[in-house]
């Protein structure tokens, strides 16, 4: 958190597994705790990365992929991102 601010983009990670991105997104999630921490820190650039796409059913799950980044981009949206400027890439 102490550097995020002097950062100019950052790297959002999120668990693409059943029940981890679930947990994350929730209200009281960590991956909307720091999406918002971002943004009110003054990072204007995001890049989301979907890890753990290997652990999707079946692996590399194009359609949860897209629920992820359908979910993640109404957030993102609702703080202050504009979700077509910012990147998502499946990783593993």
């Amino acid at each position: 958190i102490t550097g995020t601010s002097q950062a100019d983009c950052a790297v959002l990670i999120v668990a693409a597994g059943t029940g981890e991105f679930e947990a994350g997104i929730s209200k009281n999630g960590q991956t909307r705790e720091h999406a918002l921490l971002a943004f009110t820190l003054g990072v204007k650039q995001l890049i989301v990365g979907v890890n753990k796409m290997d652990s999707t059913e079946p692996p590399y799950s194009e359609p949860r992929f897209e629920e992820i980044k359908k979910e993640v981009s109404s957030y993102i949206k609702k703080i202050g991102y504009n979700p077509a400027a910012v990147a998502f890439v499946p990783i593993s």
